[in-house]
């Protein structure tokens, strides 16, 4: 459980962040906010997204930090959260925008952030 909470929260997390980030983003897509809605509006919106996902943030890495009785150095916490980030993000792109799509040269780029996480660990 050591080793699966911390990676579960930053899940968790970054499914809030890619939403307070990005979501904005096909919300004026489908015309919940216009090119007229203040921005004020829209960060407001994004900081309530924010606040879930740093109630899930801090204690994934207060749990998962070595420091504090956890398994993960600071450098792998930061690492594997990269990744996560990056995974959710793609799945939120491929689910939400479908005029983007995925190349070779992303996949490659995901690959080598795998890459790094595997020498992140490496004793």
């Amino acid at each position: 459980m050591n080793y699966l909470m911390p990676l579960l929260l930053l899940v968790v997390s970054n499914i809030f962040m890619t939403f307070a980030w990005y979501g904005h983003l096909k919300l004026q897509q489908i015309n919940v906010f216009t090119d007229h809605t203040p921005l004020v509006l829209v960060i407001l919106c994004s900081w309530l997204l924010a606040l879930p996902e740093y109630m899930c943030q801090v204690p994934a890495n207060r749990l998962g930090f070595a420091g504090n009785g956890g398994v993960y150095t600071i450098m792998q916490l930061k690492i594997v959260q990269e990744v996560i980030s990056l995974s959710v993000f793609t799945l939120f792109v491929t689910l939400f925008f479908r005029g983007e799509s995925l190349h070779w040269n992303h996949l490659a780029a995901f690959g080598c952030l795998v890459l790094a996480v595997y020498f992140a660990f490496l004793k």
